[in-house]
């Protein structure tokens, strides 16, 4: 079995400090570029790295126990990253072409050379590994390779960054703003710095539960059902909060209409205000009715310009529901008015107002059929423009 000894230089110390361009190949290259590397620069442990390699070239070669053995230098680029490790595998294929090995032993002396052996082992099997310990600095190197990695993940990362980085330094920015205040208001700085610690605890708090109950998706969902409501059905959102408005409007003013009366009932003369709950309830719809036909309206009515605007087929739907509302009204008032004995089967009022319900309920069905058929081609209108051309 063929072994190659390799000392690897990831930031090409022997190029920049010495001169010396890889690859090389063999016990006498490399300590003529260990030696040149030692006199450029007496403490670059690259240097005992290379003396390291060859030592251990010489160790192996005396026990026998490879067919042969050489030692070799690959240098990369002081660009360390994608650039150094091109460079590497580059003089790795000239290596292996010029000494035909079975498997590699690399020789480093610390974590950030350590980051090219899936490259080397792309290329050839890795039979050991040897670090060199360079006294007093070793530790030091795998330390700062550790926090450099860890500083680079925090910043290349930005769900990362905003909790390392971005909370704190919402919490610097507030903190720094409340001082600055209390300088021009040094009275309020008990109520500045409880505001500014409740508002720091709100936005942490609000972030931890958001990413352990993972409300993102949920939030971004809704987001974009809020926007594409805006940007594609304006005018239906626009008619539906009006209509919601005019609604909890006539609500309300029922509400306290009646709470006025049925609280100054002792002293104000007002025939039929029941003072059993259920009655009152059916008093408050009765009395709400109007309104709330009026705001069902106003939402309908949007919808179905919103649908022509569109040329939507189903505009035949808003039709029918525009056109049902007297009977929606009517069958309410109907319905309030027998509860509270202020209409009765034997009344041709209530014969009046029925026949008025059921005529409604019919001719919005007829129109609604006959809208269906009027306006079946839009669908087809709209498929057409829909199907992409071959």
């Amino acid at each position: 079995m063929r072994a190659l000894v390799l000392a690897i230089d990831r930031d090409d110390d022997f190029g920049r400090k010495a001169g010396v361009k890889g690859p090389v190949v063999g016990r006498d290259a490399c300590i003529d570029a260990a030696l040149k590397l030692s006199l450029a620069d007496p403490e670059d442990s690259d240097a005992n790295v290379l003396y390291a390699a060859i030592k251990l070239r010489d160790q192996l070669k005396e026990s026998g126990d490879f067919e042969d053995v050489e030692v070799a230098l690959i240098t990369g680029h002081e660009d360390v990253g994608v650039k150094s490790d091109v460079e590497l595998l580059k003089q790795l294929n000239a290596v292996l072409h010029e000494f035909e090995a079975d498997g590699v032993i690399p020789v480093t002396d610390g974590a950030e050379d350590e980051q090219v052996f899936p490259i080397i082992t792309s290329r050839i099997p890795i039979i050991s590994t040897h670090r060199v310990v360079v006294k007093q600095s070793e530790s030091i190197e795998t330390t700062y390779y550790i926090i450099y990695r860890y500083l680079r993940e925090i910043l290349g990362d930005p769900e990362v960054a905003k909790v390392v980085l971005g909370i704190p330094g919402l919490i610097a920015i507030m903190y720094g703003v409340a001082r600055l205040i209390s300088i021009q208001y040094p009275q309020s700085v008990g109520i500045i710095s409880s505001a500014v610690g409740g508002t720091i605890l709100l936005v942490i708090g609000a972030y931890f539960f958001n990413k352990g109950f993972n409300l993102s998706p949920m939030l971004k969902g809704a987001w974009a059902g809020v926007k594409d409501a805006f940007s594609k059905r304006l005018v239906s959102v626009v008619s539906t909060v009006i209509g919601i408005f005019v609604i909890l409007s006539g609500a309300l003013q029922v509400h306290f209409n009646l709470a006025y009366y049925i609280r100054n009932s002792s002293t104000i003369s007002l025939p039929g205000v029941p003072t059993n709950p259920l009655l009152q309830l059916v008093l408050y719809v009765y009395f709400l009715n109007p309104m709330l036909v009026t705001g069902l309206g106003v939402i309908i009515l949007g919808r179905m310009l919103q649908a022509y605007i569109r040329k939507d087929y189903h505009i035949w739907h808003h039709v029918t529901e525009l056109l049902l509302l007297p009977a929606i009204w009517g069958s309410v008032d109907i319905t309030t008015t027998y509860i509270l004995n202020l209409a009765s089967p034997a009344l041709i009022e209530f014969y009046r107002k029925l026949l008025i319900v059921i005529g409604d309920i019919v001719f919005a069905s007829l129109v609604g059929m006959y809208m269906r058929e009027k306006v079946r081609g839009w669908g087809k209108i709209e498929t057409r423009k829909g199907t992409p051309r071959a």
